[in-house]
């Protein structure tokens, strides 16, 4: 089979054990971002499937109109991303592992290590020291402080075992069911959404991006969390507001963002206002970049794409292609 896989930045991924999987098929590796159609179209005309990294790549009804050889798209977790209703219609089998079992490690350590920054202001002490300044500030520290965490899956119950282990205090919110999951499984949850952004020190989203989820974030919470309060977001810009993360900073309520996400990534612009904003410390998309996740992430992938080789294909979206 004729398989391109997508946005490869540092051709990663045929440095790892797992990319072996593939032998026997015809494999291109593109390391650069496309996301025009026209281009990306003619770029991708040949190919019978297509491994996505993740959210890089945008998949529309104008792209999959113009790849008629395309039959399978091959790739692991949500997929906001893609347009499954227009995969169906050309024809074109969507496949995606959900990732049961263990947490994305790599992105619930991220999570964390974004929190100690903001609390002991690493990004401005380093600039300050670098520019011959010597310190610039006073953190703080995070023990005995409470973290908020805002969904109750997987990745948001590692992050909460960071935190106890840094002696912090840890609140949930979640939606109804999950919040009665939390209160079974022992958890400490908030009284209220109120009281929930306006009693944490941290408050760190751990939600995936679903219709129900867009924009669930609001300029009213920001506006209760307290001063000083930090805004931690690694899982999709899409569950704030639109604009209400850099209106919030610029009111103070959060005091402090660190984010990993965007609401249109790349970020390409040197002189983008978010990423500027002196309350914000940001990383471009890297939560789940460790060769170990990738390992994990694109092992599942490959064998996707050999189980359809094989006329089996597994953890279909769009399964009425198959006769399912």
């Amino acid at each position: 089979m004729k398989l391109a896989i997508l946005d490869d930045y540092f051709d990663t991924l045929r440095t790892l054990p797992s990319f072996s999987k593939l032998d026997g098929h015809e494999v291109t590796v593109f390391t650069d971002h496309l996301q025009d159609t026209k281009p990306l179209a003619e770029r991708l005309q040949d190919f019978e499937a297509i491994v996505l990294f993740r959210e890089r790549t945008k998949i529309g009804a104008d792209l999959l109109e113009r790849l008629p050889n395309l039959k399978l798209i091959s790739q692991r977790g949500v997929y906001p991303h893609v347009d499954v209703e227009a995969c169906t219609k050309n024809g074109v089998l969507l496949c995606s592992g959900m990732h049961g079992g263990a947490p994305s490690f790599a992105a619930a350590e991220h999570t964390f290590a974004l929190i100690l920054a903001a609390a002991r202001q690493i990004p401005a002490q380093m600039a300050s020291l670098r520019a011959g300044q010597w310190q610039m500030g006073v953190g703080k520290t995070l023990h005995g402080r409470t973290l908020g965490l805002y969904g109750y899956g997987r990745i948001g119950k590692a992050v909460a075992g960071y935190a106890r282990a840094f002696g912090m205090k840890v609140v949930f919110w979640a939606s109804e069911e999950s919040r009665r999951r939390a209160v079974a499984d022992g958890e400490t949850v908030a009284d209220s959404r109120e009281a929930f952004f306006s009693g944490c020190d941290v408050v760190s989203l751990h939600l995936r991006l679903v219709p129900a989820t867009r924009g669930i974030v609001t300029s009213a919470d920001f506006a209760l969390m307290k001063p000083g309060a930090i805004f931690v977001n690694t899982s999709s810009a899409g569950l704030i507001e639109k604009g209400a993360l850099l209106a919030g900073l610029e009111a103070g309520h959060p005091a402090q963002a660190a984010i990993d996400v965007f609401d249109s990534e790349p970020v390409l612009d040197p002189a983008d206002p978010l990423v500027h904003h002196p309350g914000l410390i940001a990383t471009p998309h890297i939560g789940f970049v460790t060769e170990d996740e990738f390992e994990l992430q694109f092992s599942d992938i490959y064998d996707q794409i050999l189980a359809y080789a094989n006329g089996a294909p597994i953890n279909m979206i769009n399964p009425e292609l198959r006769g399912a």
